[in-house]
């Protein structure tokens, strides 16, 4: 996970309400994706990138289960889940950054390993402490049950995803003394319409945005030591390589040129 610095704007982006439930002694994050998903496929169109239909749906419910999960937690938290899913076989990658409200994510399709299980990993850095990683394995192909497996299995409390519409999502988290009857009772139709039913206080109003802070230092950076060691390998004939980024699989070229250029400049 790499700190990122979003956009200038401190009010362009996606606004994700949390609420506590008084009484019921939850918190409820929701909010309409239609925004956030919007600049994802913008960011797809620009850099030419293909995602297979099926793959594209689970990505969409991944990044809305993450994003309202950031918006749960602390603001001092780096997040990164990579959820494997063995039917269709495919790993879904996100990261943030509550600081920042960075978010973003990528796709691998290719050379993804098969397993007996579908694996939830999730890797949290909160403040100047270590990574914590956790890992769990769920059910089925839905990113939301993996994202509640996850409470579940690695936090020992409950979590709850509910599709509210096309493009709006709600995550429902235990809290002490929560009226768990309740909590494992409700359906869609009623946190649709949770208010006036239940008292909702407001706790916080967070941005986010999807922006993941690649540039072409940053990949020079990586290519460097292998330019140093053997820049045959890395370019051979050709004057220029092409580099997708690890976290949201931008398209950076790189010449021998500049790569040369820059290798000479940080030494």
């Amino acid at each position: 996970m790499v700190e990122t610095t979003p956009p200038n704007s401190a009010d362009a982006g996606l606004e994700v309400r949390t609420y506590f439930v008084r009484n019921r002694q939850a918190l409820l994050a929701q909010v309409d994706f239609g925004e956030l998903f919007v600049d994802y496929y913008l960011h797809l169109s620009s850099h030419r990138i293909k995602v297979a239909p099926e793959h594209d749906a689970m990505f969409k419910r991944a990044l809305a289960a993450f994003t309202l999960h950031c918006a749960s937690r602390p603001w001092n938290e780096l997040t990164a889940w990579t959820i494997n899913v063995q039917s269709p076989l495919v790993n879904l990658f996100l990261t943030g950054d509550n600081g920042t409200g960075a978010v973003t994510g990528r796709i691998f399709d290719e050379n993804v390993k098969a397993g007996p299980e579908n694996l939830f990993y999730s890797d949290v850095v909160r403040g100047k402490s270590a990574t914590r990683r956790s890992a769990v394995t769920f059910a089925g192909g839905d990113p939301l049950a993996g994202a509640e497996a996850l409470y579940a299995q690695s936090e020992q409390r409950g979590a709850r995803y509910f599709q509210l519409g096309e493009e709006r999502f709600a995550l429902l988290t235990e809290h002490p003394d929560c009226d768990l009857a309740w909590f494992r009772a409700l359906t869609a139709e009623q946190v649709r319409t949770m208010e006036p039913a239940e008292t909702l206080v407001l706790m916080e109003r967070r941005i986010y945005r999807w922006h993941c802070g690649c540039n072409q230092q940053r990949m020079m950076e990586v290519l460097k030591p292998m330019m140093q060691q053997d820049p045959e390998a890395l370019f051979g004939r050709d004057p220029k390589i092409e580099l997708r980024c690890p976290r949201c699989a931008a398209r950076h070229a790189i010449t021998r040129e500049a790569l040369e250029a820059f290798v000479v400049g940080s030494k």
